[in-house]
């Protein structure tokens, strides 16, 4: 067992969570410290399961979920239909949008915000373009 920190980077913002990792499997389970975990995330842990506002999701079939060492974080994300990326290397992790509500996004046509920098450095979000059409070009070096 190691107790590194870790960056948890969720809609944007940065958090700098406890973490622990079960390195004597074959597969390493990363633990983030429950209660900054799930404040960063905006849920709270009760009898209920895990709840934001009226919003609860029940978690006793999944007694693994959240231990003494902290929440499972790829479990954590299975539970709320969002993706996780994890780099162990650089103890960064991050959530991405809920796969659901993205899916449906999508499917209507439509791309989520972002921002990015022009080459200049001066920032501009794809919702400032709303009405006009806009080509994307992304590429990567792999």
């Amino acid at each position: 067992m190691s107790d590194p920190h870790f960056t948890m980077i969720e809609n944007g913002r940065s958090h700098e969570i406890g973490a622990t990792i079960d390195s004597n499997s074959d597969n390493p389970t990363l633990r983030l410290a429950t209660e900054p975990l799930l404040e960063a995330l905006g849920w709270t842990q009760k009898t209920e399961g895990l709840c934001q506002g009226d919003l609860c999701i029940p978690i006793a079939n999944r007694p693994d979920l959240i231990t003494a060492q902290g929440v499972d974080l790829l479990g954590l994300g299975d539970v709320l239909g969002r993706p996780v990326a994890i780099d162990r290397e650089e103890s960064v992790a991050s959530f991405g949008a809920e796969t659901a509500a993205h899916g449906a996004q999508l499917s209507e046509g439509f791309a989520p915000d972002f921002t990015l920098p022009d080459l200049s450095g001066k920032e501009h979000s794809l919702s400032s373009f709303k009405g006009k059409k806009v080509l994307l070009i992304a590429y990567a070096s792999w």
